[in-house]
């Protein structure tokens, strides 16, 4: 293997080494049929043998995919000055090792090598080949510096930026000024610049450092207004009228489960309060304050939370419309009627002509014998009804509660768990249990006495249940002391005395526990219950002549 020393003969390079990609640069230009011109018609002929560069090796491919660049040649080698002898660049294809961006000056044993086409001899142009050459110019005086011990990196391209001394920092920061620009030219990059001790730069005028200044006092003044308006909002006063309000009076309407702060926006946009905080903080300081229910309130315009707080606890400017659990729907249409300021009967005849337009459930009303087809469907609870409203919005909101608490119920499933035909006898037994029990207990012993009763194989009653609040609901009364005359002698559907099995219809709204006992009766073979003070107190009996017995109790104490 031939080696390729300093100051050692060699044998010419071959045009298809692989270093040379397509034969070195006089291999390039003849292959594209051009000739470089340095300098006018000054050419570069190859060099046999002992042709120095400067100690660059043969040839060798610049480390930055610079082209190979032959310099141009005054008779023998062309020596450059002292400080390039010192460094020397050989080129070892084989073993070669790079430090940071720098060709290792270590001698190595040349490798042979294959012959084949460079596969980057096509990237000579690629790599800075299109870049001006300046040598054999008047432009190339002076020379441009030799590269340092550890060669440097190609100068990026100039920019108003300025990166820095961090590498990211701007020039502005930095107290440079715009002016550096102009050593741009000297042909060094700005890292060579700066290594070899350039011009101090100047510093940024006092016009900035004011602007930069106002800046900060600026920001300083908005956090300082933002923060005082933030402690206003949390804790200074709210907004409030004060007194208890003008003559002008308005209705506003609280819906089921609003707490506070709903209250206070209803409140503001009525004109009553001035504003919602002021509203939830006059209803924290009173000791009743969380007690407001759900209904529609007759309150003054203007007034402090304070006052308007007061005035909804008074049941006075309450307008709403209570309806009692067990209550008949013909006490529903006159105190609807009451509220309303509306002509007796009024929503009665709506409720019987118009009952379609409510949003009964589907199963509803599917008796022809039933009296009133909303019985049942008027929830009880606190309705909104003030002056001004219609009888249709008022029953409306009732019959959704009920249908809406009727389908969590899932009443179609527990029909059929009870033996029962439709979910509609669901209610008409809870409404029976709720005429006739007082306390929750009673609830489920009172429904099954009805199941057990509503077995026509039973051997107490054989199907009839005898319950004394069916006949008063055909009556329209509220009478215990019922002749057996009078009952017997009554065929009416709603008469359980004559007529098995449960009545066509509900006969009253049943409640929360009577829908819970309908739904979970005793299972003690109870068939007998009397209410033996007459008023609450109520005992059961499994047998004829233990309710006999009760009969007698009942008697005693009402003097008969």
């Amino acid at each position: 293997m031939t080696e390729y020393g300093r100051g050692q003969g060699s044998e010419p390079w071959h045009p298809e080494d692989p270093l040379y990609g397509d034969g070195g640069w006089e291999g390039q230009q003849a292959h594209t049929g051009q000739q470089a011109a340095y300098g006018g018609q000054q050419q570069y002929p190859q060099q046999p043998q002992q042709q120095h560069y400067g100690e660059w090796g043969h040839g060798q491919q610049d480390p930055y995919g610079q082209a190979q660049q032959q310099y141009p040649q005054q008779g023998q080698a062309q020596q450059y000055p002292q400080q390039y002898d010192q460094q020397q660049y050989q080129g070892h294809p084989q073993q070669q090792s790079y430090d940071n961006n720098s060709w290792a000056t270590g001698t190595h044993q040349h490798a042979q090598y294959p012959n084949h086409p460079d596969p980057y001899g096509q990237q000579a142009a690629a790599y800075g080949g299109e870049q001006a050459d300046y040598y054999g110019t008047p432009d190339a005086y002076p020379p441009p510096e030799p590269p340092s011990r550890r060669q440097a990196e190609p100068e990026p391209p100039q920019t108003d930026w300025d990166p820095g001394p961090d590498q990211g920092e701007h020039a502005f920061f930095a107290g440079g000024d715009d002016d550096d620009d102009s050593d741009d030219d000297s042909g060094g990059g700005r890292g060579d610049r700066r290594s070899r001790g350039g011009k101090p730069k100047k510093r940024r005028s006092g016009c900035a450092c004011l602007v930069v200044s106002l800046v900060f006092a600026g920001g300083v003044g908005g956090v300082g207004y933002f923060g005082y308006q933030f402690y206003q909002d949390r804790f200074g006063s709210a907004p409030d009228f004060a007194g208890d309000g003008t003559g002008e009076t308005v209705t506003v309407e609280i819906p089921k489960g609003a707490l506070g702060y709903e209250i206070g926006q209803r409140l503001k946009q009525a004109g009553v309060v001035k504003s919602v905080d002021a509203f939830v903080a006059a209803q924290s300081q009173n000791p009743d304050g969380k007690s407001i229910q759900a209904g529609a309130y007759l309150l003054h315009k203007e007034m402090s939370a304070e006052s308007a707080v007061e005035m909804m606890l008074d049941p006075k400017s309450q307008n709403n419309v209570l309806v009692k659990p067990g209550e008949r729907n013909v006490a529903v249409y006159k105190a609807i009627d009451e509220q309303l300021d509306l002509s007796a009967g009024t929503t009665k005849k709506f409720a019987e002509k118009d009952f379609k337009s409510l949003g009964l459930p589907s199963w509803a009303n599917d008796n022809s014998e039933i009296k009133d087809p909303l019985e049942g469907f008027l929830y009880p609870g606190t309705y909104p009804a003030a002056k001004g409203m219609k009888p249709e919005a008022v029953l409306k909101e009732m019959v959704s509660r009920a249908a809406s608490k009727y389908k969590s119920l899932d009443l179609e499933a527990k029909a059929k768990a009870l033996k029962l035909d439709s979910p509609l006898q669901v209610i008409t037994v809870a409404s029976l249990v709720q005429a006739e029990g007082k306390t929750n207990d009673d609830y489920r012993k009172m429904a099954e006495v009805v199941y057990n009763r509503l077995n026509r194989s039973n051997p107490e009653t054989y199907g009839l249940l005898q319950f004394d609040s069916t006949f008063n609901y055909l009556k329209g009364e509220s009478n215990i002391n019922i002749s057996e005359d009078e009952i017997n002698s009554n065929q009416d559907p709603y008469n359980t005395y004559t007529q098995k099995g449960l009545p066509p219809g509900p006969i009253g709204n049943p409640g929360d526990g009577a829908l819970a006992g309908t739904l979970n009766p005793t299972d003690q073979g109870w068939y007998y219950f009397v209410a033996v003070d007459g008023v609450s107190k109520t005992e059961f009996a499994k047998t004829h002549d233990d309710f006999q017995k009760l009969k007698d109790k009942f008697n005693e104490s009402s003097g008969n």
